[in-house]
């Protein structure tokens, strides 16, 4: 596949002079400068349910039933970033009609009840504010929007082409170039949305996982994992029109580069950390100072010989200039069930052996400086995918919960990460 022309609604970037989006606007629209993290890597969540995300004491949180319980729980954990995940493909099926932001959803975990049906992304940026409002009120940080953006719709996705595994759908394809003009125009209809509901829209990420070919098809035109990955050349083209867009809307946005999945080697349907990272242009590796990674915890003892962090950080230093020194952020992280896709029971020892595995994971990012941000993938637990904190039918919660609330809490007091064994029992 050739690389496809990028369009005129990008902007040209050069040099690391220019690697920030940020546009310093009026005061209204600036962020407080950022506070010296008390102890290790600050917590966040990734979760995009609108009932779990409102403050438990917030006039308009919907009232009682089976979500008050766990709003007081996700609350209690005082995350500073909560990552929004943005289903293109969902929001917008049709060219001729713009993103439903504020499109019906049943609120259930896939099928498992309870359901609280919710009107979209509008109404989880209503639920932040008013947890935003809160933080506020006492003092502190927390509930920053970090978006991350996946999904192509079907009109705005490239043909089949190259080396595809069975079953791809438009949803994993790069966007066209008429698809990078709607790509575009989706940033700036979240932008208004963000602004209607008075949340700063501060952490934006182009693409989820773009060395996997779940979310980015095909890696390769071969089918051989020594040809050239076209990965990075599609996702060049995300980052360059994102950035362009946010800077056009003013105020105060960064990119959040990379979202990588952990591959530390290369195949023909991926694309390792440091092939990725070696192919990008160096406008891109300036266009954000922050890169992310998703890295789940390893049970029955079968760590990777090299942590994700430590590849991504070798090969931002590999490229040097605007990589060098960039700051690293682990965007998913969690300990899971023995096996992936299957309802667990609760007090399995399995969790507790991934909370453990997970606490020090955590130990190790917390003594690297690079590291400034940890996010748990998910709160509530996703049945396709089950590492979250608490059950998908929000009866109990998992050993992890408990390890990341004693972290929040000795972090806030600057003291050190619990110990992991005392921290999952």
């Amino acid at each position: 596949m050739a690389a496809l022309a990028l369009p005129a609604v990008a902007l040209a970037f050069a040099g690391c002079a220019g690697s920030s989006v940020t546009n310093k606007g009026s005061a209204a629209h600036r962020s407080p400068p950022p506070l010296p993290r008390p102890s290790g890597p600050a917590f966040g969540l990734t979760e995009d349910n609108a009932d779990l995300l409102w403050n438990p004491a917030d006039h308009a949180a919907p009232a009682g039933g089976a979500f008050q319980a766990a709003r007081d729980r996700l609350t209690a954990l005082h995350p500073r970033y909560l990552r929004l995940l943005v289903d293109w493909a969902a929001l917008q099926p049709r060219a001729d009609s713009p993103p439903s932001l504020y499109g019906p959803v049943d609120g259930c975990a896939r099928s498992v009840a309870p359901c609280g049906a919710y009107a979209g992304l509008g109404e989880e940026l209503a639920a932040i504010a008013s947890q935003q409002r809160a933080a506020r009120a006492q003092g502190r940080p927390g509930f920053e929007v970090v978006l991350d953006v996946f999904g192509a719709p079907a009109w705005a996705a490239e043909p089949a082409s190259g080396c595809e595994l069975k079953g791809t759908r438009a949803f994993a394809r790069p966007i066209s170039a008429a698809g990078l003009v709607g790509y575009r125009a989706l940033i700036g209809s979240l932008l208004a949305l963000g602004a209607r509901e008075g949340v700063a829209l501060t952490w934006w990420s182009p693409w989820n996982e773009p060395n996997d070919p779940v979310f980015l098809s095909p890696q390769r035109a071969a089918c051989t994992a020594d040809s050239p990955s076209l990965a990075p050349a599609v996702y060049a083209q995300l980052a360059q029109v994102m950035a362009a867009q946010l800077t056009a809307d003013g105020g105060v946005h960064h990119l959040l580069l990379g979202e990588l999945n952990a591959f530390a080697s290369d195949s023909p349907h991926r694309t390792s950390v440091q092939a990725f990272v070696a192919a990008l242009p160096d406008t891109v590796l300036c266009l954000g100072h922050e890169w992310s990674i998703h890295a789940y915890a390893a049970r029955h003892g079968h760590s990777p010989a090299l942590d994700p962090v430590e590849l991504l950080q070798h090969a931002l230093q590999a490229r040097a200039g605007c990589a060098a020194n960039a700051r690293i952020w682990v965007t998913e992280a969690g300990a899971g069930a023995r096996h992936p896709g299957r309802p667990r029971p609760p007090g399995e020892a399995d969790e507790r052996e991934g909370c453990s595995e997970l606490a020090e994971q955590v130990k190790r990012w917390s003594e690297n400086p690079r590291v400034d941000a940890v996010l748990q993938y998910t709160f509530r637990e996703d049945p396709a995918f089950p590492v979250g904190l608490l059950s998908a039918d929000l009866s109990h919660t998992l050993p992890a919960y408990r390890f990341w609330l004693l972290y929040t809490r000795a972090s806030a007091q600057g003291k050190p990460a619990p110990p992991g064994a005392a921290a999952c029992t």
